[in-house]
């Protein structure tokens, strides 16, 4: 080996071993952001408001509550997202982080006006990760939201994480939507995306205060609220709770979640599915778009008040067939809720329509939400399975002598 390729060599390791650290960032010199709104003030600018955990409180081992709050709120206001979050600065002691950001509000009259910039900033910024999760404050601002304090998790971006994807896999209604998923369905031909809502229930200024986190109930809460409806990237209204159930069925979304049936007499059950699989499939036939879906539902049977013998198997059989038409008749409303009230394809079906015939979608995708997804023959079937009846049979309700 020449002298020159020894000193290649050399340099090479030294360059290596002292560039490792180049770009580091100690943790205590930072202000770790959370939770992040974006709303509209009334000179049509964007206000930006980041929420800071505070270690020192985070951390502390006494009992009862914190010395302190966990978390503070900066806000900024500017005439870009860019300008803005460049403009808290001026306001946290140190250069606030994002990556950790867990997740993004965005105030129901910004999100009326179109998201589309908004999300502009957050998916170009390197510092961003895209698996944080977006919703919308019902009724509200994002600010208001980022300032109510929780009393389980002391980070409330934490609750609202924590919360939203709890309440996805065992009741349904909700939607965690990332970045990644949201850009997807703003993208993507033939389907117009949803973001769930949150409000505040109770009196916000109180929500606000340590006293809030201090007695058994709170004086004001955060609450996961129905779906928020887009057509493109501006939202049009809200899917109540049944529709928001309704529309994640279609979707297959479901993991698990309960459903309050008619009994086939008088009187209702609680059937609770542990287990559903929705298959769509599109076809189009004579220039005519159709669209069927199939649900296969499993679950068990989770409160009966109603006087049935559960020892039988007609029982069951007719408890099965009541759970399908509750379904069907579900899932239809939801469909046609969305087609009278909205007018836009949030299931997805131009998407399934163009995967099925290309050719046909490209006559089709024009004036597909004002017209061809409002005429859309769509065929609803269900076959639900009731595996276990719970620790007893019949209820007890029947046995109870006077």
């Amino acid at each position: 080996m020449t002298r020159k390729s020894i000193t290649l060599v050399i340099i090479s390791i030294l360059v290596l071993f002292s560039s490792g650290c180049w770009n580091r960032r100690e943790l205590n010199e930072l202000a770790i952001s959370v939770g992040e709104g974006i709303d509209r003030d009334n000179e049509g600018k964007y206000q930006i408001s980041t929420q800071i955990v505070i270690p020192g409180e985070i951390a502390s081992k006494t009992s009862g509550a914190a010395s302190g709050l966990p978390v503070r709120i900066f806000t900024a206001t500017e005439d870009t997202v860019f300008e803005a979050m460049r403009e808290l600065t001026t306001k946290s002691p140190r250069p606030i982080y994002h990556s950790h950001l867990r997740v993004l509000v965005i105030g129901e009259s910004l999100a009326k006006e179109g998201i589309g910039e908004v999300l502009d900033m957050f998916s170009r910024d390197h510092e961003y990760r895209s698996d944080f999760y977006i919703v919308i404050a019902k009724d509200t601002s994002a600010e208001n939201i980022l300032s109510i304090l929780t009393s389980i998790e002391k980070i409330p971006a934490n609750n609202m994480v924590s919360s939203l994807e709890t309440s996805e896999k065992t009741w349904a209604p909700t939607a965690a939507i990332t970045l990644d998923k949201l850009i997807q369905d703003l993208v993507t031909e033939g389907k117009n995306p949803v973001l769930t809502g949150i409000e505040i229930i109770g009196d916000p200024a109180a929500g606000q205060t340590q006293k809030n986190l201090e007695i058994i109930k709170p004086t004001a809460y955060l609450k996961y609220s129905g779906l928020a409806v887009f057509k493109s990237d501006k939202m049009l209204g809200w899917l109540d709770q049944d529709e928001s159930k309704g529309y994640n069925f279609i979707m297959n979304n479901v993991k698990n979640t309960v459903t309050d049936v008619n009994c086939p007499k008088e009187g209702k059950f609680n059937f609770e599915i542990v287990k559903s699989k929705t298959e769509v499939t599109a076809k189009v036939e004579n220039s005519t778009p159709k669209i069927e879906i199939h649900i296969k539902s499993e679950g068990n049977v989770g409160e009966v008040q109603c006087d049935i013998d559960l020892t039988k198997q007609k029982t069951i059989e007719e408890l099965e067939k009541s759970v399908e038409e509750d379904l069907i008749n579900l899932v239809e409303k939801t469909i046609n809720n969305v087609k009278e009230d909205f007018s836009t394809d949030v299931f997805g079906f131009g998407d399934a329509i163009h995967r099925a015939n290309a050719e046909a979608w490209e006559k089709l995708k024009s004036d597909w939400n004002d017209k061809h997804f409002t005429d859309l023959e769509i065929n609803v079937k269900a076959d639900i399975k009731i595996r276990r009846l719970g620790k007893i049979g019949n209820s007890i309700t029947s046995e109870i002598k006077e």
